[in-house]
């Protein structure tokens, strides 16, 4: 079955329309499935203003659909993914407040560290929102919610959620791998992965602070020693030593 928003024998007269061209401001013909048009008086590329995007922001079949995908749409079926999966989460840990907490702070954490070091946002969002996952399973399978028995179980409820929400594969393969060994850096990590393991270190820290006192001469020599990324350190003794 065709799309109806796609499909000519339900269009009227409203489904061909002029815009103006944003950087020359002449009227430019739009077709109401055209994606986007090159402006015939400057040549300027510009998306379909009166195009909804919406469910081609997650579809895996867009681009079937829609032809080649400009990047302003492939960066907002990203922007999409990672709210949706932001709700799998939640889903999951249904009314495990205390989890779903620290699975955001840690995403927050991780945000910010991501922008400034300059890694794949999508990718180390995504490992945010989903890095615990495994913890439900690893209870019910073990009794324990150790971080082996999350590494364990955690990529293969991950590759699910994201396969369901229509993830590209290699953006599941990435996240899963960061999954699988989020409490165990290897000797060479990838941009992306420190700064999911840098921020999941704060807020885990943080969370030891509230049940046990400790020096901040100690905190120092952990910031130093297990943090990867000069963003973690710094947001690091912010969060745990008032420090700038």
């Amino acid at each position: 079955m065709k799309c109806p928003g796609q499909d000519t024998q339900f269009w009227d007269h409203s489904a061909v329309f002029e815009v103006k061209c944003p950087n020359c401001g002449k009227d430019v013909e739009f077709f109401k499935d055209d994606t986007m048009r090159r402006c015939p008086h400057c040549g300027h590329k510009f998306l379909n203003p009166k195009m909804d995007f919406g469910c081609a922001a997650y579809c895996p079949y867009a681009e079937q659909c829609l032809g080649n995908l400009p990047p302003e749409l492939i960066a907002q079926r990203k922007e999409m993914l990672k709210d949706r999966v932001a709700i799998e989460m939640k889903k999951a840990f249904g009314r495990d407040f205390k989890r779903i907490g620290h699975a955001v702070k840690v995403t927050r954490y991780a945000e910010q560290i991501a922008r400034e070091e300059g890694a794949d946002m999508g990718i180390v969002i995504i490992s945010g929102y989903l890095h615990d996952i495994g913890i439900i399973e690893a209870e019910k399978k073990y009794n324990s919610s150790a971080a082996i028995y999350q590494e364990e179980l955690g990529p293969g409820i991950a590759e699910d959620i994201l396969k369901r929400l229509g993830a590209d594969e290699a953006l599941i393969s990435e996240v899963c791998d960061i999954i699988g060994h989020h409490h165990h850096p290897r000797e060479e990590e990838t941009l992306n992965f420190k700064c999911l393991y840098d921020a999941d270190t704060i807020v885990n820290l943080e969370e030891k602070l509230k049940k046990q006192e400790i020096s901040p001469e100690k905190l120092e020599q952990i910031i130093e020693k297990r943090f990867f990324t000069n963003t973690g350190k710094k947001l690091a003794k912010k969060a745990l030593l008032n420090k700038e």
